[in-house]
Order: C-alpha cells, then structure tokens, then sequence
C-alpha cells in the first residue's frame, strides 16, 4: 500500500480511537468539562495542528472526528424534577444546595406556588421560566435551563386547562422539555371528571409536537401496584384510582415510557411522595407519583433513572434522569 494511504488510514483510526475515548469519558459523565465550549475549540486546534503537514485529506478525518465529538456531547444531558410544595419554602430547606451539588442541564418545578415578582431568587448559570397560577399560592411550574431554548410555550392554549399554571414546553435541537403538575382529583374525588378531561387534553397535547418529547413532573397517579406501599387501601383514593390510572396506561401506550420503570422494572419500595402524617416518610410508606416520560425514540438514549428519597425540603423529593 502506497505511504499517501498509510497515512490516511493510520490517521484515521487513530483519530476514531480519540472520538471513542473522549464519547465514553462523556457517556460516564466523568468528565464535564468535556462539554465546555472552550475545551471543544481547544480540542480542534490540537488535532488539527497534531496532525499537521500529513496530508489534505486528513482535513476530512478532523472534521469527522468534531462531529462525532459534537454527537458525542449533545444527547449527554441531565435532568431534574422536583415537586417543592411551595419555593419559597424550599429555598429555605436546601433547594440551593441539591441545584448546585448536582449541576443538572435542565430541570422542572412543580407546585412553586408562587409569582416570580414575589421573590428575588437568583440561580446562577440557568435561564428561568416561570408559569404562576392565577390563584396567589397554588399550584405553578418552573423550569431553570442551562441552555436556551428555540422556544418557550405556556400551557396548552386551552382556556380551561391553563389557569393554574402547570405547563412549561421548551424547544430544544432535538427534543422538547415540559414539566407538567397535573391536577389532583381531591378528597372524595370531587375533581375526577375535571381530571379525565384534563388527561385527555394533555395527551393530545403531547402528540402535537413535531420532535421527541420529555415529559417530567408531578403526575398525581401511581401507575402500578408496585408503585405504592398500600395498593390495597388506597384503590378508591385519588392518585390510585382505577380510572387514573387506565389514563396513565393510555398515555404510556400512545407512545411514551415511563423510564424509571424502563431501567427498573421490578425495583419495590421506590417513592418519590410521603404523606406528613403518621412518619410516612421515615417509614417509607409512599407513592411514586413523580416521572421522567420519554418519547418511544428517546427510550435508548436513557443511561439512568434516579430518585432521591434522602433530599428533604418537602414531601416530594427529586427525580431525575440522564440522556445520552
């Protein structure tokens, strides 16, 4: 074989070999300042001047091997949500220090139960969007992003559905983000049939989307019986309805996985919801009422699936997921 081919073929591998190592650094999110800009520009400038004066074709091979790193980078993306049952509140129980010890790209509040101009809360390195309720202290969702988005749409644009503020939609490259509090059927179920309607309008909602889509927040249903403690006494209970849950059955079927339970499908004693009676929490009598959905065409990209039942700050705690 002719040296000019040598070239090109040793170049090119050993430049695959980089793009694989620097993908798989990624992958185990060992390395985030991989994702930094300047370390991308860097990156480019070594590789191209290493392998300077080979010959112009390998111009190519770099060129290859930047996309396969810009590949590489853009599924690896971490997300929270967190019901906080009021903002205010949690600030002052340790929401700052799970947002920065954590450093998740994007991530969903639900139940902040507040307006924006009522406080002045700062939260370095995210862009905020808020939905508040028309009702002061109810309800309201919050999404903090570390990148912006192409978008941002509120609610559903349907007038009876989007007075609560509970809905969020962002528009990224490649997927949509929405953080979701979906309403509680109440004691003695009094909102049940606003309920079936609301689930209905949502998931016609969700499939109006022209990309993949992340669902994440409170769903107010646990799905299976393994997604609560007592199934048994809980059958006619808001949350656990059968007709909640024939609603959750119909959205997971329409083209949606509930990825907790894609990773784990058989993990008990997973909660995510406590009740503040009876030491619910430290009995770990609780609901899993909180998810990341994704899309049917996302479900390989999800690397992890978390639960943080050890953040205190209200009777939620985190959830989260990875995409890569």
């Amino acid at each position: 074989m002719p040296p000019f081919f040598v070239n090109i073929t040793f170049s090119t591998y050993v430049i695959h070999i980089l793009a694989g190592n620097i993908n798989r650094l990624l992958a185990k999110n060992k390395a985030r300042w991989c994702r930094n800009p300047l370390f991308k520009g860097v990156a480019k400038v070594c590789i191209a001047n290493f392998y300077r004066g080979i010959n112009i074709c390998n111009f190519y091979v770099i060129i290859d091997f930047i996309l396969d790193f810009k590949r590489g980078i853009a599924m690896n993306i971490s997300m929270a949500s967190w019901n906080v049952n009021g903002l205010r509140a949690c600030m002052g129980k340790g929401f700052m220090d799970f947002l920065t010890n954590n450093d998740f790209d994007l991530i969903g509040l639900q139940e902040t139960k507040m307006m924006q101009e009522q406080a002045n809360f700062e939260f370095p390195g995210y862009h905020q969007y808020w939905n508040s309720a028309e009702k002061k202290g109810y309800s309201g969702t919050l999404v903090l992003s570390k990148e912006k988005p192409l978008s941002v749409s509120y609610g559903m644009n349907i007038d009876e559905h989007d007075k609560e503020g509970r809905i969020i939609a962002l528009e990224f490259e490649k997927f949509y983000f929405i953080t979701v509090y979906t309403p509680n059927s109440k004691r003695e179920l009094l909102r049940l049939a606003y309920r079936m309607e609301w689930e209905d309008a949502f998931r016609a909602y969700l499939h109006s989307f022209n990309k993949p889509v992340v669902v994440c927040g409170d769903l107010n249903v646990a799905h299976k019986e393994i997604d609560l403690k007592n199934p048994k006494t809980n059958v006619k209970n808001a949350g656990f309805t059968p007709e909640e849950r024939a609603k959750m059955t119909e959205l997971l079927g329409s083209g949606f996985v509930d990825t907790f339970r894609h990773l784990y499908p058989d993990k008990t004693d997973a909660y995510t919801w406590w009740s503040y009676m009876g030491q619910a929490r430290t009995k770990n009598v609780g609901w899993r009422i909180d998810y990341f959905l994704v899309s049917e065409s996302l479900k390989d990209a999800v690397r992890e699936a978390n639960i943080y039942p050890e953040v205190m700050g209200s009777d939620h705690c985190p959830v989260s997921i990875r995409l890569e």
